[in-house]
């Protein structure tokens, strides 16, 4: 077979050229714009980015960082969050969520999640919290949901939990900007929300960056202290202990340029979801959707019988050109960075799911013919 031949050319798990050459009549001038001002950091790109940014989410306030990771390391600083202090966050999810706490002092506490949504579980929170409260060896504080994959955690439950034992939420959204919760879109669900422009989500930027979201014009204010060093009302006031935690303006005009098509992309990623569900949902289990949610679909995973099956399936997909990504191979609390902080609680569930995911290709540069080939090889290796 010819490599000419489109059942034969490799499938690109993601395609940021061709979203570029989509782009680029809006893109170039946006880019020139900012090496003609030479204001590279925190330029006039990043205000208008900022408010486009809360008004696309709905949110009262943006403050856009350097990265997603920065963006909850701010959250939790201005929180004073540190030693002594219990953050609940999903065990199954990326590691950023974890190392944050700890590097702040606090002590990450792992909470399973959802076999088919993969989401933090209720459930399993409210357990958690109330252990490590008997317990009395750490302050509860804070929630951190993720919002993995594309989808919405379970925001109503987490919030009336987060009431009940006087915990502050931090959405980690960095997966999934865009999506939509009881006809809202994601950004104002928690006390903040966090997100990351990394590439390769669904809204990213040409390297790293993230943005911050919050009802109130309190923390906003100490967030953009918080990303200048502590700064206060001139550079050189030092009000606090801060961080570099600044927006490139060349990524601000990325990210800008990438709105133009952020809805349609998203749009089309939501198609080529419901169309690997249409294809595979007799043969493998595919995501559950969350009730009265739409998706970002960053991630669109299935599940295979085990490890063994996974192996295999992989293995033949990348002889096919069909690319795949395992996340997460294991857990957060087994980890080791990490296994000194975990109390050794059971979470089998994100155990499984670690040992039987494996993610298919999704973005909007997929054709129905690659989703047809795709869909067709794992058929047939199952």
């Amino acid at each position: 077979m010819s490599m000419n031949d489109p059942q034969a050319r490799p499938i690109p798990f993601l395609d940021l050229k061709a979203q570029q050459a989509r782009i680029a009549a809006d893109l170039r001038p946006r880019l020139e714009a900012v090496l003609a001002h030479c204001q590279f950091i925190l330029g006039p790109e990043v205000a208008e980015l900022e408010a486009r940014l809360g008004e696309y989410c709905g949110a009262a306030h943006c403050v856009t960082v350097s990265s997603g990771t920065d963006a909850l390391q701010i959250a939790l600083m201005a929180e004073g969050i540190g030693r002594g202090d219990a953050v609940f966050l999903p065990a199954f999810t990326y590691t950023a969520t974890a190392e944050v706490p700890l590097l702040l002092g606090a002590t990450p506490v792992f909470v399973d999640v959802d076999p088919r949504s993969f989401q933090i579980d209720p459930a399993a929170l409210a357990a958690r919290v109330a252990a490590v409260r008997a317990a009395g060896r750490l302050r509860p504080r804070a929630i951190i949901g993720v919002d993995l994959f594309g989808q919405p955690a379970d925001w109503p439950a987490i919030a009336a939990i987060a009431a009940r034992e006087g915990l502050f939420t931090l959405d980690d959204c960095a997966q999934s900007f865009g999506a939509s919760l009881h006809g809202r879109k994601l950004g104002s669900a928690a006390d903040a929300t966090a997100t990351s422009f990394f590439p390769s989500k669904p809204l990213g930027a040409y390297g790293d960056g993230g943005a911050l979201f919050t009802e109130s014009a309190e923390r906003a204010a100490l967030y953009r202290s918080l990303r200048t060093h502590g700064e206060g009302t001139t550079r050189y006031e030092v009000l606090r202990t801060g961080m570099n935690g600044r927006l490139d303006t060349l990524q601000a005009a990325v990210l800008l340029s990438k709105m133009t098509v952020f809805d349609d992309e998203l749009a089309i990623r939501e198609r080529i979801a419901r169309l690997y569900d249409s294809r595979l949902g007799n043969a493998v289990a595919t995501p559950v959707r969350v009730a009265d949610s739409t998706a970002a679909w960053a991630i669109y995973a299935i599940l295979l019988r085990d490890t063994q099956a996974r192996t295999r399936v992989q293995d033949g997909l990348r002889g096919q050109g069909v690319p795949t990504a395992i996340y997460y191979p294991r857990p957060l609390h087994l980890q080791p960075a990490y296994a000194h902080a975990h109390d050794g609680a059971a979470l089998p569930v994100s155990e499984d799911l670690a040992g039987r995911i494996l993610a298919l290709p999704i973005h909007p540069d997929l054709t129905d013919q690659d989703v047809a080939r795709i869909s067709d090889a794992v058929l047939a290796l199952v």
